[in-house]
């Protein structure tokens, strides 16, 4: 019988062989550059493309977290080498189904390679702010894959992390869109967001309709953020007749799809990370696929 413990050890396993692989193919992650919509800041994107890519297929464009897009030993060195192992699973994941990826660097444009250090939420600059800001590289990401030929635009999940999760319920918020002028037809097909901080400055605490539907996974024994204020904004958003879901996993922490030993020797992440990934595939492949 495989116990959650050994379960553990071979995720763990395949994930650094997964993160291995990854770094030998360096050359298929493609750097890319594109502007922000903000309309001042050239942004920094690692472009991951199925084998044999051809025809227009659906894509995901990736937000990553406040401690950035690379790994903590990245060392001053920062490119597709170098990028976090979550981005790395996930941006191979959505390959392998033959989704293209792109995954879009908010912060060493603006100075910030390195990201922030936890517990900063209230000292991090407005240059880089989840609400009013990072949403705008999100719909940057969008514009950039819509302008490609082998892209469906129709079809683009956005999937954040954390502080980019965060940017990921903003993004669906249609005052947004209002705001950069994108109808709410262009816009993503889907969001998915992993323990977002959902008090998002204080903007939504009375809930909005999301322009498209909305998932959201966290953990109870979140160390950064708060699992029962999220279940409150999702539970707002429905009150708004809004499409959103949240999945609480008790024993859960902040990180728990954070294919590293220090994360998965925790079987609350194990259990969580293995039943996320089988909820985001049957919702991505719903709305992505239809």
């Amino acid at each position: 019988m495989i116990t959650l413990r050994l379960l553990s050890r071979l995720i763990v396993v395949a994930a650094m062989a997964l993160a291995s692989g990854a770094a030998l193919a360096a050359d298929k992650i493609t750097h890319v550059q594109f502007p922000s919509m903000d309309g001042k800041t050239l942004l920094d994107g690692y472009l991951f493309v199925p084998t044999g890519h051809s025809a227009k297929t659906p894509a995901v464009v990736m937000m990553h977290g406040r401690s950035g897009a690379f790994s903590s030993l990245a060392n001053g060195e920062y490119d597709s080498t170098t990028l976090m192992k979550r981005h790395l699973f996930w941006g191979h994941h959505w390959t392998d189904k033959g989704y293209l990826v792109l995954l879009v660097d908010s912060f060493s444009a603006r100075g910030y390679p390195d990201g922030f250090p936890i517990h900063s939420y209230d000292s991090r600059p407005d240059a880089v702010n989840e609400v009013t800001v990072r949403p705008l590289d999100a719909y940057g990401g969008l514009r950039f894959l819509d302008a490609r030929s082998d892209v469906d635009p129709k079809h683009v999940l956005l999937q954040g992390w954390s502080n980019g999760g965060s940017a990921t319920i903003a993004s669906l918020s249609p005052q947004n869109l209002a705001a950069l002028g994108v109808a709410q037809t262009d816009g993503f097909a889907a969001g998915v967001a992993f323990y977002p901080a959902c008090g998002l400055h204080d903007q939504f605490n009375d809930g909005f309709q999301p322009v498209s539907p909305l998932r959201v996974f966290s953990g109870d024994n979140d160390e950064e953020v708060s699992a029962a204020h999220c279940k409150r904004l999702v539970d707002a958003i429905k009150d708004k007749s809004g499409d959103a879901d949240i999945t609480i996993y008790p024993g859960a922490t902040h990180d728990f799809d954070e294919p590293s030993k220090s994360r998965q020797d925790d079987p609350a992440n194990v259990a969580a990370f293995a039943d996320a990934v089988k909820k985001v595939d049957g919702f991505v492949k719903q709305r992505l696929e239809k």
